[in-house]
């Protein structure tokens, strides 16, 4: 198996909303926003080559929003989910799955594309997409805070293919035994999904948003778009504290530098240990 991180361009955010209850003051040294309070972001995704399945985990925001959708999140850099995988000789048609961590815009958006009529179609035509029940269920229903969230565009013509499968904790060995497990979250969003790999003799954790960068490793550092922040902490706790405890390599999906780190326990708790390039592994 062979596993690389694919970058699929940058977006910003607002800072006090990425880092919750913490003040300016301290989030600010780790990642300085712009005259507008917004911070750079990354928008990054994992592509598991495995025998004769291709997977993809995550695809970013897509390109089929309008540009009004687009300058609400300031989108700029060079890099999109197709020049990434062109550079390691790969197309949309190749991937055999797609494994969405939760449907957020910025994590599913690649997910479907618009056609040149002005319809909407598969982006990875020959996969299967892979969610779970009870996230779809709360995507496809959602709640007023994370409506803006959810869109429909980027979710419902998956299950209008037939190219939607669902998986859980009792067969996620079966149907995908690429991954060691699934960790299951509920504090970002319902049944958020953390894949967990063996990989080199490592333990790796793509961590989606339970940890969106190193910059949120201390427990208090949980997002405003958490619909439980308080099970976010409790969630992230006890994955850090694995971690911490069995040098594992956390994957960042957001982390606009740093793609993985590892933790070490602390008199503070769980800090930081180092960072470095997946290649670097």
């Amino acid at each position: 198996m062979t596993v690389h991180t694919l970058d699929t361009g940058l977006f910003k955010l607002d800072g006090g909303a990425m880092f919750g209850v913490v003040p300016k003051s301290m989030w600010q040294k780790l990642n300085p926003p712009d005259a507008n309070n917004m911070c750079t972001w990354a928008m990054r995704c994992l592509l598991v080559e495995d025998g004769k399945r291709l997977m993809l985990i995550d695809n970013g925001i897509g390109e089929k929003q309008d540009e009004k959708f687009r300058g609400h999140f300031y989108l700029h850099g060079d890099d999109t989910l197709e020049k990434s995988l062109r550079r390691l000789g790969y197309t949309a048609a190749d991937i055999t799955d797609v494994f969405l961590t939760h449907l957020h815009f910025d994590h599913c958006g690649g997910s479907v594309v618009r056609t040149a009529a002005g319809g909407l179609e598969l982006a990875f035509p020959n996969a299967t997409y892979w969610s779970n029940e009870a996230h779809w269920d709360w995507a496809v229903q959602p709640n007023p805070r994370e409506k803006a969230s959810f869109l429909k565009e980027n979710i419902l013509p998956i299950q209008e293919s037939g190219h939607l499968r669902f998986v859980d904790k009792g067969n996620a060995a079966a149907v995908l035994p690429q991954f060691r497990e699934i960790i299951f979250a509920s504090g970002h969003t319902e049944k958020m999904m953390v894949p967990v790999l063996n990989y080199k003799g490592r333990t790796l954790a793509f961590m989606a948003d339970l940890l969106p960068s190193a910059a949120h490793i201390p427990l208090p550092y949980v997002m405003s778009y958490d619909v439980r922040p308080l099970i976010t902490l409790t969630e992230k706790e006890a994955v850090l504290r694995r971690a911490a405890d069995e040098n594992w390599v956390l994957l960042l999906e957001h982390d606009p530098t740093h793609a993985c780190c590892t933790v070490q326990h602390s008199e503070r708790g769980v800090r930081l240990a180092e960072t470095f390039r997946l290649e670097d592994l």
